[in-house]
Parts: structure tokens; C-alpha cells; sequence
């Protein structure tokens, strides 16, 4: 069974961060830090190479794959920073839609800056998203 590509390191989130040369993107990973440590009170990490995740679960897929993963996690892409929150939790849509000016695609919400958004609905399904994540895998 192939293994994942993406675990977590040791490697320095600062040190990660320091080196995002936008500095409206950098700013706003700081921002994004701040809130994932107070919402899961749990300190960043670094995922792979790209990732800042926030705790981990262990998942099990019925098809047998499984692995761990960040509870909550983001990344600072080319072109927008990618949120990782499941696609399944309480009133995502309709939270969605409040949301502000994003992009999705699979397990991803995808912000070009925090102006952008409403930050307390991104706090509302970050919290919708721990706790799916949580009754789900434990």
C-alpha cells in the first residue's frame, strides 16, 4: 500500500513563512496562525514541504487506505492561499455563501487575501470542520 507523500516534519513554520515573498499573503498566513492556534489551541506544524497543519487524526478509508493527516491545515500557493476543510461539514454551503470572495475545489477553499472574507464565518467553519473531522475519525 503506497504510503502518504505528506507527513509531518520538523521543519521551522517561521522559518516556512519568512520565506513567502508576498507581503499581503505572508501577513495574512500570520493571521491564519494566530486563529488555528486559538480555535484548536494546538501549535502549527509543518505538512511536507507547503503545509501549516494544526493537530492530526488518523483516517480509514473503507477501501483500506489510511493514514494521518492535519485536523486543520493551509498553504500559501502561487496564487492564493489554500484552506484544507472538509467538504461534508454543518452548513458549509450555506456558510459558503457568506464567506466573501473564494474558490473551491475538492477539500480546498482557496482566498486570494483575508480582505476579502468574512473572518468570522471562516471561524464559524473552522470550528463546523474540527468537529466533523472529530465525530468522524475521533
Amino acid at each position: 500500500m503506497a504510503t502518504n507523500k505528506t507527513t509531518e516534519t520538523r521543519d521551522s513554520v517561521d522559518d516556512f513563512i519568512n520565506a513567502v515573498t508576498d507581503e499581503t499573503k505572508r501577513n495574512d498566513c500570520l493571521v491564519l496562525i494566530k486563529l488555528l492556534s486559538k480555535l484548536t489551541e494546538l501549535e502549527p506544524r509543518l505538512w511536507g514541504p507547503s503545509i501549516i497543519g494544526f493537530g492530526s487524526y488518523h483516517y480509514k478509508y473503507e477501501s483500506g487506505r489510511e493514514g494521518d493527516s492535519p485536523l486543520v491545515a493551509f498553504s500559501p500557493r502561487v496564487s492564493s492561499i489554500a484552506l484544507y476543510l472538509s467538504g461534508h461539514f454543518d452548513n458549509r454551503e450555506q456558510l459558503l455563501g457568506k464567506l466573501g470572495k473564494h474558490k473551491t475545489d475538492k477539500g480546498c477553499i482557496h482566498l486570494k487575501k483575508l480582505a476579502d472574507i468574512n473572518i468570522d464565518i471562516l471561524t464559524k467553519m473552522i470550528l463546523s470542520h474540527v468537529k466533523h473531522i472529530k465525530e468522524l475519525y475521533g
